[in-house]
Formats: C-alpha cells, structure tokens, sequence
C-alpha cells in the first residue's frame, strides 16, 4: 500500500507543478497530517527554486514541523520553511502571493514561537494590491480572506 502511495505521488508531482494545483494543495494542506505530508512531497520535487514557488516549498517544511514528534525537530523544520518563505520574500517583496503565504504561516503560528509581526503588513500589501492581481490570484486571496480571522468583516467585503 505504501509503495502504491510512493507511486502515485511520484506520477502525481510531476504533473502538480503548475500554480492552480499547489495553490489548492496548499489550502488542503492545513487541514490534514495526510495531506501536508502529500503537498510537502510534492513540493519536494518541485524543480522550480524561486519565487512563488520557493515560498511553497518554505510553507510546506513549516507545515510539516506541525507533526514532527520531537520538540528539536519541529523547532528545526519550522526555522527551515520560515526562512525559505523569507528568502522568497526578500527578493520579491511586492509579490501579493508570497505576502499571502507568509500571513498564512504567522496566523497559524503559536505566539510562543514569535512568528507574527508582519501579520498587518502582509495584509495591507493584499488588500491595497488586490485589484492588480489576476483573477486567479484574486479569487485565492479571497477564499483565504474569507476563513481567515486576521481580516475584519469590513475587509472582507472589500474584496470584490
């Protein structure tokens, strides 16, 4: 059964490389221990290093700290992915997608861990952005807006 899911996922990452499929393998990724260990697979053998995609392959580590059993290796994955999204950030500061990626990390964040202070940056960056964002893009802000709890009712109306 193992070797079968290995299969898959192998046939399946090699056709997952594309924004529309990691943007929702992304939002599928938080809601299960399966499917964050499937997206941090497939992000794993993404072949694209920069960008958007750099800022996946960092929130698919961090997300995957989440269900490590040791307290050192949920600290050491977590650093791992934060500092992938960063780096996608720093050489791409005005992109609405990594600003989003990264408001998706620190909202989930325990506070312990101190991994929210851009949290009203990011997301002024998206909502004074939104209207120059392709309507992918856009409708991706929104559902994210939408069940997140760092946009007020008023901002989420706003997105339109």
């Amino acid at each position: 059964m193992k070797l079968l899911f290995s299969i898959i996922i192998s046939i399946s990452s090699l056709l997952i490389q594309d924004l529309p499929d990691i943007r929702e393998d992304y939002f599928l990724a938080s809601k299960s221990k399966e499917n964050t260990e499937k997206f941090y697979l497939l992000m794993s053998k993404c072949e694209k290093e920069t960008g958007v995609f750099q800022a996946y392959k960092g929130a698919a580590i961090a997300l995957k700290s989440r269900y490590a059993t040791d307290a050192k290796t949920k600290k050491k994955l977590f650093i791992e992915g934060v500092k992938g999204v960063e780096l996608a950030l720093k050489n791409n500061p005005n992109n609405a997608e990594i600003r989003l990626i990264r408001l998706s990390i620190q909202e989930h964040t325990p506070k312990i861990l101190k991994y929210k202070a851009q949290i009203n940056e990011d997301k002024k960056i998206l909502l004074d952005s939104f209207e120059q964002q392709t309507p992918a893009l856009k409708a991706y802000i929104k559902k994210y807006a939408h069940q997140s709890k760092v946009f007020s009712e008023q901002e989420k109306q706003a997105l339109k």
